[in-house]
């Protein structure tokens, strides 16, 4: 599995996964663990186009401010 993290605070986090043949990004919140912990999925898409809709829509990053999780 692949997964992109934002470079501002590490919250926001996609993944690619590949389920039944198909790859889905799926993008998720991440909650610090002061906080209790967790992650939050806000939606799966099937497109990079999608992808960058669903980032302008549900968080204040954009696929610019995305690094590969190390």
């Amino acid at each position: 599995m692949t997964e992109w993290v934002c470079g501002c605070c590490g919250r926001w986090r996609v993944s690619v996964e590949l389920i039944h043949g198909r790859y889905v990004y799926r993008l998720a919140h991440t909650y610090p663990r002061r906080f209790g912990g967790g992650r939050n999925v806000l939606g799966e898409v099937g497109s990079v186009d999608e992808l960058a809709e669903l980032l302008r829509r549900r968080t204040p990053v954009d696929l610019a401010d995305l690094r590969e999780a190390a």
